[in-house]
């Protein structure tokens, strides 16, 4: 029989006791943290306008009045706290279809200088475009505001093919801090597309603020791929926001059953979708064994069941004691927003706040350093106010 040497096995026991004292003592340093950074605030809730049909984005004008988007297809003004009754008008054709309308609306960077506003909207087919009659996809459009109508009108980008189906356009507009403009596109309900490199569906596109290509985007040397693809493999981007303290572009989208992803969108990264992912579809067969595989992105967090990700945000105020720099996420399903503890590309740590304030489209910080939430459900545009 084979000795025991018994100073080997005290040492043996002595090492097991201080590795489990450490590893407890890092299971409650890591617990305290989570707690302190994810310490809930006592917030209100202010309505701000109501009577809005089915709105989808805001933008801040800088004499104070608010843009909002209805999906139905109408451009609106809020004025000293009230809708305007009177309608924008010279919108292009929208096709307000299934999940299709009129979605997001940014201001250029220069705005005070150059007046241009960006809208995003679900487009027919236009004379000269390939597809079907019936079809539609995303498009980006600009103009100038002058007094209730639209001028300069300019259609800088179309993704392209049409496509008859009317689900996932994705939609989200983002400037970063170069003069490059970020626009997210949905994969239409057609997931393998996601992955083809000469469709804009599933992709995330880089232009120039006039709808250029820059000749730095990844894939321009690529025969057969589209140009303007910045990353893809992407399913419904219905979030995206730049961290202007870091420059990094930041984007959710929904994922079938479970599977909705937070991702840090990246040059010419393949963000997986349908080859990889979290979710089961929706009559609950498997789209993909895998949840990883060599050369696809890992989101940064995924919800599983989904919540519906809509519209996100960074604070980067002071009026929301130690959440500067964290990340506010909305969900359409359950009716709240997530507020995540964000450290350079991490998250730290989430916590639902604001349960049952309605179905989140987009979060926007105000010039006053206010959240401003749109509500689809309510028609309402609401601020978020500290108590204390």
């Amino acid at each position: 029989m084979k000795q025991v040497n018994p100073i080997k096995t005290r040492f043996l026991m002595l090492l097991g006791s201080t590795v489990l004292l450490i590893s407890a003592a890092l299971l409650i340093s890591s617990k305290k943290m989570t707690k302190e950074n994810a310490s809930k605030l006592d917030l209100t809730v202010e309505t701000i306008a109501t009577g809005l049909t089915m709105p989808w984005a805001t933008a801040f004008l800088p004499n104070g009045d608010m843009l909002v988007t209805e999906r139905v297809g109408k451009l609106r003004l809020i004025k000293d706290g009230k809708l305007d009754p009177i309608e924008i008008t010279g919108l292009p054709k929208i096709l307000y279809r299934g999940q299709g309308g009129l979605l997001d609306v940014v201001l250029h960077p220069d705005y005070a200088k150059n007046g241009w506003i960006y809208l995003s909207y679900s487009s027919p087919k236009a004379d000269g475009e390939e597809g079907p009659d019936n079809g539609s996809n995303t498009a980006l459009m600009r103009a100038k505001l002058k007094g209730h109508a639209l001028t300069d009108v300019q259609v800088v980008f179309k993704a392209l093919p049409n496509v008859r189906s009317s689900p996932h356009y994705g939609g989200r507009i983002v400037f970063d801090n170069k003069g490059y403009l970020f626009l997210s596109l949905g994969e239409r309900g057609e997931k393998d597309n996601a992955q083809q490199l000469s469709k804009d569906q599933g992709k995330i596109v880089r232009l120039h603020e006039d709808g250029k290509i820059p000749t730095d985007n990844p894939f321009v040397n690529t025969p057969g791929a589209k140009p303007e693809i910045w990353s893809y493999g992407h399913r419904n981007p219905q979030g995206m926001v730049m961290n202007t303290s870091t420059g990094v572009l930041w984007e959710h989208e929904h994922g079938p059953q479970g599977g909705d992803e937070l991702n840090i969108v990246e040059k010419g990264k393949n963000y997986g979708w349908p080859l990889i992912t979290f979710g089961i579809d929706y009559d609950n067969s498997i789209i993909s064994k895998d949840t990883a595989r060599v050369g696809l992105e890992q989101p940064v967090l995924y919800w599983k069941p989904s919540i519906a990700p809509c519209g996100m945000d960074f604070i980067t105020s002071d009026k929301y004691k130690g959440w500067k720099g964290d990340l506010l996420v909305g969900s359409l399903k359950f009716n709240y927003l997530q507020h995540l503890v964000v450290k350079g590309n991490k998250v730290l740590s989430r916590e639902i706040i604001l349960e049952k304030i309605g179905r989140v489209r987009d979060i926007r910080q105000g010039p006053d350093g206010y959240i401003y939430v749109v509500l689809e459900d309510s028609g309402k545009i609401v601020r978020v106010i500290p108590k204390s």
